[in-house]
């Protein structure tokens, strides 16, 4: 480095010295291009000197901070559980691996007599780790989907097309005052038909949503702080302790906590009439959906809704 500035340095003082015999306008011309090679020379020294203290390794930490702070409504509940594939495969040695259905319990809170604490901040927090006992509903069909509906009909699309004939002949020969009687005869019965249509089928639409919102709001007795109470299919959280006897209908996928003698039909998800016999200690997995034919039992949810 040094050998180059002096070489550059010896190079810019034999351009700066003029010789005598120039005449003044060329010994501006000389000093001008001068100036130029040595800004030129200094550019380029300083280019150089900036490539090799780039190229020098810049001094990382060996090591990442990460500052995890974990959520509130997971520091009380634990929402990773992998209960819902051990139960949906009826798996039961990956059951007694995560501590049987007393681990599942005490990794959802849950005290298998006395159920969860039931107040309102628990259930809020349950909620929204787990969600609710719902289920996405569609869209409600409004009137001009009935209306719609009737343009369908085979015997409306038939008078339609009658009625446009009987308009274009009638008009044809009679003219426009007298020729449109028949055609727009027609067109008003079908007008007052597709209406009549449309207005009952949009009703009983609206009778039947409104009897299954009825119908499908089945309560349930849970335990919760210790006593048992009455309430409604779709309030029930992860980690509720329900009550099974004769005739009920499961809630959620579950397991079984305590009871006697208890089974299940579950000719309506698998298709088998035989009676499924639920324990502790060879099935104690239940599904949303089953009946309870025999004995009675207490189970804890372990998911609901899409997740079952």
């Amino acid at each position: 480095m040094s050998n180059f500035l002096h070489v550059s340095v010896s190079c810019i003082e034999s351009i700066i010295d003029a010789p005598a015999t120039l005449s003044k306008p060329n010994k501006r011309w000389h000093l001008a291009f001068a100036t130029i090679y040595c800004s030129r020379a200094l550019h380029s020294l300083l280019n150089k000197k900036n490539k090799k203290t780039s190229k020098l390794p810049l001094s990382t930490p060996s090591f990442v901070v990460l500052n995890v702070e974990p959520h509130l409504a997971f520091s009380y509940i634990d929402h990773k559980s992998p209960t819902e594939v051990v139960i949906k495969k009826k798996n039961l040695d990956q059951l007694r691996e995560f501590g049987g259905v007393a681990g599942v319990a005490d990794a959802l809170k849950t005290d298998a007599k006395n159920g969860i604490h039931g107040d309102i901040e628990d259930i809020a927090r349950r909620q929204k780790a787990f969600g609710s006992n719902t289920y996405p509903r569609p869209p409600a069909k409004s009137f001009f989907y009935f209306v719609l509906e009737a343009f369908k009909d085979l015997t409306i699309l038939i008078l339609l097309a009658c009625a446009t004939l009987s308009l274009g002949f009638g008009i044809k020969e009679h003219g426009l005052k007298e020729g449109w009687y028949d055609g727009g005869s027609i067109y008003v019965a079908v007008f007052l038909v597709i209406s009549v249509s449309a207005v009952s089928n949009f009703r009983q639409n609206r009778q039947f949503e409104k009897l299954s919102k009825v119908s499908n709001n089945i309560k349930v007795e849970v335990v919760r702080d210790g006593h048992r109470q009455q309430i409604s299919i779709f309030e029930i959280v992860v980690g509720d302790v329900v009550c099974l006897k004769i005739g009920d209908q499961v809630a959620a996928d579950g397991l079984f906590l305590d009871g006697h003698s208890l089974q299940v039909d579950e000719s309506s998800m698998t298709g088998e009439s035989d009676h499924v016999e639920v324990n502790s200690h060879h099935n104690p997995f239940l599904f949303s959906g089953a009946k309870v034919a025999d004995g009675y039992g207490q189970m804890l949810v372990t998911s609901f809704g899409m997740d079952t």
